[in-house]
């Protein structure tokens, strides 16, 4: 049984659903951490340029990665379940393009932007802090899982041509009957 999909007590789909986070802003102000920490260590790292010191900046890069993954296959993963009424692409997915008002869209590409330009142009000065790099999967993740959670996707529409949607009854396939 479905819930409508306006109005009404019990309208809210699952994604839909107030949870931990909140209405998406905890989401904006997570990837900015996340970008704080990564152009830091990183800016730290470049400055000391001691071998011992790479860790500064691998290992929150590596740590920005996993949880990236995790966020990204948890934005993939609510968008499936959308997909089954809503038109979702990868661009408004991941990018919000087209599904998020416009300062949403801004400020997170800008952390991703940053997130992957400042710990790249480390790793080139200083060519071992390439871990760094990895962790630009933390703002894409979680642009992703705005996008699954928040984002105004338009309704997916029956495909031309014939048709089985759940209403109907599967057609006999010839020679079965």
């Amino acid at each position: 049984m479905t819930a409508p999909a306006s109005g009404g007590v019990g309208a809210a789909r699952p994604w839909e659903r107030p949870g931990i986070l909140g209405d998406g802003r905890i989401l904006i102000r997570l990837s900015w951490l996340g970008t704080a920490v990564s152009c830091v260590t990183s800016a730290a790292n470049a400055l000391t340029g001691d071998r011992d010191s790479y860790a500064l900046s691998a290992v929150p890069g590596l740590i920005l990665f996993g949880l990236g993954c995790v966020a990204f296959l948890w934005a993939f993963l609510v968008a499936v379940g959308r997909s089954r009424t809503d038109a979702i692409g990868v661009g408004g997915l991941y990018f919000l393009e087209g599904c998020a008002p416009r300062s949403v869209q801004v400020s997170m590409l800008a952390s991703l932007a940053v997130q992957a330009t400042v710990p790249l142009g480390v790793a080139i000065a200083r060519p071992f802090t390439a871990f760094a790099v990895l962790a630009p999967m933390w703002a894409l993740g979680l642009a992703g899982l705005w996008g699954a959670k928040f984002g105004q996707f338009p309704p997916r529409t029956a495909p031309d041509g014939p048709d089985c949607g759940p209403d109907e009854t599967p057609r006999e396939a010839p020679g079965n009957g």
